[in-house]
């Protein structure tokens, strides 16, 4: 799969003496029309691609169905097929190590617009993650208007900003 970026967050000046460990991940790139489906977290006020990380020795493709199934209660999933990976370095919060390194494997899929019955976890619920169909342009727009003046950012917008006009940038009816 083509390597679309590799990100290194500002806070690391150099992964010397570091310890980092890798999660593997999939997003999601489901389009209907002139729009995208996106998941809205409110605690960070950004859209992001429907994913998340894979299971200890799960296939990509079936954890990237799994993942977008609970999200966003995807039905009909078909077409399935690689778009790129987007890879980072980031601050880890936790004692055990300093950095992660988080491999973001893309895929381009089609399924029905009407959405299921999400499945989401905890903390996603109370972060107030919602599955939407919306505009990409819109989309972001807002996510760079959050990244420019809200002190509640995430850590993976720049990630998601990145992917939506990448993806906007090979889908020029996704443009108006």
């Amino acid at each position: 799969m083509k390597l679309l970026k590799t990100h290194y967050h500002p806070d690391l000046n150099s992964l010397e003496n570091k310890t980092v460990f890798t999660r593997l991940a999939t997003r999601s790139i489901a389009i209907h029309g002139k729009e995208i489906l996106l998941m809205y977290t409110a605690r960070y006020e950004d859209y992001s691609l429907p994913g998340g990380g894979l299971d200890e020795g799960e296939d990509r493709i079936e954890g990237m169905k799994r993942e977008l199934t609970e999200e966003t209660g995807a039905q009909n999933i078909s077409n399935i097929q690689p778009f790129g990976v987007y890879e980072e370095y980031r601050p880890w919060y936790k004692s055990d190590y300093d950095v992660q390194h988080m491999i973001s494997y893309c895929y381009t899929c089609e399924i029905n617009k009407e959405l299921g019955l999400a499945h989401l976890e905890s903390y996603e619920k109370k972060n107030g993650m919602q599955a939407i169909w919306v505009n990409i342009q819109e989309a972001i727009a807002h996510n760079k208007r959050t990244m420019q003046s809200s002190e509640k950012k995430g850590l993976s917008i720049e990630r998601e900003t990145f992917l939506l006009e990448y993806i906007s940038n090979l889908h020029p009816y996704l443009a108006t």
